[in-house]
């Protein structure tokens, strides 16, 4: 099985070198590694050929977007299954794509996704938020609620079948590709209870309180109504005590 995973970056000199070491660290060998980068202007390209050896296929361009440069990894993917993980984040261990080998070897099983932490950009050591996918059910969609994005892979048939991410949204497209796999779709999907990724502070979603309060909410609620899903303002925002649970719970 060819697990296939994406890295999307612009002007990320500072973080990319991480996330392809974490790659290459792999003890999982069947890994075809994908780097869509927006035409970078920093040492990026320089980064990136650096280890051009244990990337797969790379390309540099503009692009429409976060989830117009993830649809281009996706259409360039030949792996059974796709993961995504970005140019500020890294995986936890060296056995992670193993596991999620492991995982897909049911054959009923069309996606599978587990748990991420944050850590802050001046130190990578220091969990400050936990973000774990155990009590995800496709129900909590309508309160806001979705799966680890950096820990969802899925099998690249189901991109064929149902498309890839709407670039339409300039954030919680994830979310949207998510609630039409998951919930429209009704995917067979398995939680792992393993910290898979973390993921640096700082990122589209994360970056201020009008993203977080009002961007991120106004796009939640219409993926949700897109794919048949009714929610409104205050059932989105409820999620936002979840995340000060997590804060305490780190």
């Amino acid at each position: 099985m060819k697990i296939s995973i994406i890295t999307v970056c612009f002007n990320s000199a500072k973080t990319i070198e991480k996330t392809i070491q974490s790659l290459a660290s792999q003890t999982y060998n069947n890994i075809e590694h994908i780097i869509v980068d927006g035409n970078s202007k920093d040492a990026t390209l320089e980064i990136i050929k650096k280890y051009e050896n244990q990337i797969s296929k790379w390309i540099s361009e503009p692009d429409k977007g976060l989830y117009d440069a993830m649809n281009k990894g996706v259409q360039l993917a030949t792996g059974d299954v796709i993961g995504i993980l970005n140019s500020d984040d890294f995986y936890t261990n060296n056995t992670i794509l193993s596991e999620i080998a492991q995982a897909f070897s049911d054959n009923s099983i069309d996606a599978v996704f587990g748990d991420i932490h944050f850590v802050r950009q001046n130190n990578l050591l220091k969990s400050v938020r936990k973000y774990s996918g155990k009590t995800f059910r496709t129900c909590l969609f309508r309160w806001g609620f979705m799966p680890p994005h950096p820990s969802f892979f899925v099998r690249k048939i189901f991109y064929e079948k149902f498309g890839a991410y709407d670039i339409t949204f300039d954030i919680s497209g994830d979310y949207e590709l998510m609630v039409r796999f998951l919930y429209l779709h009704k995917l067979k999907y398995k939680y792992l209870n393993i910290d898979m990724v973390a993921m640096r502070l700082g990122g589209a979603s994360t970056k201020s309180l009008k993203t977080l309060l009002y961007d991120n909410n106004r796009n939640v609620i219409r993926a949700c109504r897109s794919n048949g899903v009714y929610t409104n303002i205050f059932m989105v925002s409820v999620r936002y005590i979840q995340k000060i649970v997590e804060l305490f719970n780190k």
